[in-house]
């Protein structure tokens, strides 16, 4: 018998997947499930979906709800983090803002992305505050975060906290299925590796049948890939810009790695007339991305105001390729298998990144605990590319947030490949301070 508390349970995004594999899972069946979140509508929604989906699936869970994180928290053994503190509406406010300012999407890493280092803020706050409430209540529980930052929030919390329990989870890496099923696979018949830092990730082992299948990549991407493109949606992680960086750095992005969800990078590709030469549009992507959350959400409130629908029907009863419950099952039961995490870079599990940092690997994981499994890298191309925009733009995120110097801000944003002067950068940064929103935050980066 398990406790897991899911803080922000009414997120359309994540956790109804969470839920419905909760529910499908045999060994978590005498769990514990502590919903929480601030929206009492949404709350309300989700617990009474999750209600049925127990019900109909014959797993007798304790389902709890409750406003307060503390009471959630109690006595559990897992604490998943899918809350966006922030608030969609308000992100894209400042993305307004950045668009007056010369900044627009393609490797906008901090900036135009859901990632936005003001967005980060907020959310940064957040997850160290559920840490701390997770050291004092239930010291032992594994926190799980999955909303973003994750690669920002895992290596600032591991490194501040290293006695705690915590991992961080995505879903990016599920974009070796989608490649392997433009390539014809079925995807229980391929393994594979992805190696990098989090929306930074790339396929350095890929197997079918227990065969290489390299080389049929290779063959795809020269002989199959153009008939692929012809139906492809717009910014696909499998479209012309990812099989364009295949041929350049010699392995394929993977997730989020090249698509909007991760930034669009790189920026290069989005440079004026070269988004429809590669059948990139972020800011449609992101609008439909908007959109199914809105949709979800209202799907959630119909179906749960209306009893003659089974939830199975609506929702399937099939698990997603979420990875987060198939972890607490290892864990929890000691059902050994491979996850990917992001987890420090304890070991050099991957060569090349600071042991401090986060990187995105498997790991083997079981009762005893996550073990990361070593990899042997990237190519020196990819690593100078993860070092420019991944470490040192997060590095320096870091260095604002924790010592709320605001020229670490400006230096921040400098970063940007949208940035062509200090002054242009400084008026933005004190634009989004300015933001009723961000009245705590720029107390901060002005005490």
């Amino acid at each position: 018998m398990k406790k897991i508390a899911i803080i922000g349970a009414g997120s359309a995004i994540f956790s109804l997947n969470l839920i419905k594999d909760i529910c499908l899972c045999d060994n978590l069946r005498d769990s514990t499930i502590s919903l929480m979140d601030v929206d009492e509508a949404r709350l309300d929604a989700i617990t009474g979906l999750c209600v049925r989906y127990a019900e109909e699936t014959g797993h007798p869970l304790r389902i709890e709800k409750t406003m307060d994180r503390r009471q959630a928290i109690q006595g559990a053994d897992f604490v998943i983090n899918v809350a966006l503190d922030y608030g969609h509406a308000r992100l894209r406010e400042g993305w307004e803002v950045a668009y007056r300012h010369g900044y627009r999407f393609g490797g906008s890493l901090h900036v135009v992305h859901d990632e936005a280092f003001w967005v980060n803020w907020h959310q940064m706050r957040l997850m160290e505050s559920i840490l701390k409430d997770v050291l004092e209540i239930c010291p032992n529980a594994w926190y799980i975060l999955v909303a973003n930052p994750v690669l920002a929030a895992v290596t600032h919390l591991k490194r501040k906290y290293p006695q705690a329990n915590l991992v961080g989870m995505c879903h990016g890496f599920g974009g070796v299925y989608w490649l392997a099923k433009a390539m014809g696979m079925e995807k229980q018949d391929v393994t594979f590796e992805c190696v990098g830092v989090n929306h930074f990730v790339w396929l350095t082992k890929f197997y079918h049948k227990g065969e290489d299948a390299l080389p049929l990549l290779q063959d795809w991407v020269e002989n199959k890939s153009a008939d692929y493109f012809k139906t492809a949606g717009i910014s696909d992680g499998n479209g012309p810009k990812a099989v364009d960086l295949y041929r350049r750095y010699g392995v394929f992005p993977i997730g989020d790695t090249c698509t909007p969800g991760g930034g669009s990078w790189g920026w290069w590709y989005h440079t004026d007339g070269e988004e429809a030469r590669w059948n990139e549009d972020p800011k449609t992507w992101y609008d439909g991305y908007f959109t199914h959350g809105l949709a979800q959400v209202e799907k959630i409130r119909q179906v749960v105001a209306d009893r003659s629908v089974r939830v199975m029907d609506a929702f399937s009863d099939i698990p997603s390729d979420e990875p987060m419950v198939p972890l607490i099952e290892a864990l929890a039961c000691d059902v050994e298998r491979v996850v990917i995490v992001n987890v420090p870079n304890v070991g050099s599990l991957v060569p090349g990144i600071p042991e401090d940092f986060e990187v995105e690997i498997p790991a083997l994981v079981s009762r005893k605990g996550i073990q990361g499994i070593r990899t042997d890298g990237l190519p020196k191309p990819v690593m100078a590319c993860l070092w420019r925009d991944r470490i040192a733009t997060v590095e320096t995120e870091l260095l604002a947030y924790e010592t709320g110097n605001r020229d670490r801000l400006v230096d921040l944003v400098m970063c940007d490949p949208w940035t062509t002067s200090r002054k242009q950068a400084e008026e933005f940064v004190a634009a989004i301070l300015d933001m009723p929103c961000n009245h705590a935050m720029k107390a901060f980066f002005e005490g």
